[in-house]
């Protein structure tokens, strides 16, 4: 039985690793996304429920999250100052809402990570549809 789980967990870890490699960028994009939301999530409940080495590590993998896509701003689009200056501001909170373990600053970290999350969705899907519509025709 636990051969089988094992073998099950293996081809799950797979499956995601090819998803990753094959991703094109704008969805990669998107699942950086809705990964560090996630990450900051779990770090909220972790807190809230005092569980302050889960939270430690959801909200560290979050800030590294965030590092990431910072670091792959180019100064070549108009809009990376700002989105810089945003990503500063997150890691920033990041930090201290888990150093200071304050639940409230990490949703707050949530609450302002969403609407970017859709909105680079949005985008992603409005790349795609033309994309879709050329393979259809």
């Amino acid at each position: 039985m636990i051969r089988i789980v094992v073998t099950a967990l293996k081809a799950q870890q797979r499956y995601r690793e090819l998803a990753i490699l094959s991703a094109g960028p704008e969805r990669l994009l998107t699942m950086l996304y809705d990964r560090l939301l996630l990450d900051i999530e779990r770090g909220e409940a972790a807190q809230r429920r005092g569980d302050w080495q889960e939270a430690n590590a959801q909200l560290q993998h979050a800030q590294s999250i965030v590092a990431e896509l910072r670091s792959s701003l180019t100064d070549e689009w108009d809009g990376s100052e700002g989105l810089r200056s945003l990503y500063v501001f997150l890691g920033e909170t990041l930090i201290g809402a888990n150093i200071g373990r304050d639940p409230d600053r990490t949703r707050s970290c949530a609450e302002l990570v969403r609407p970017l999350r859709d909105a680079w969705h949005a985008a992603a899907e409005s790349l795609a549809a033309p994309a879709d519509a050329a393979v259809r025709a």
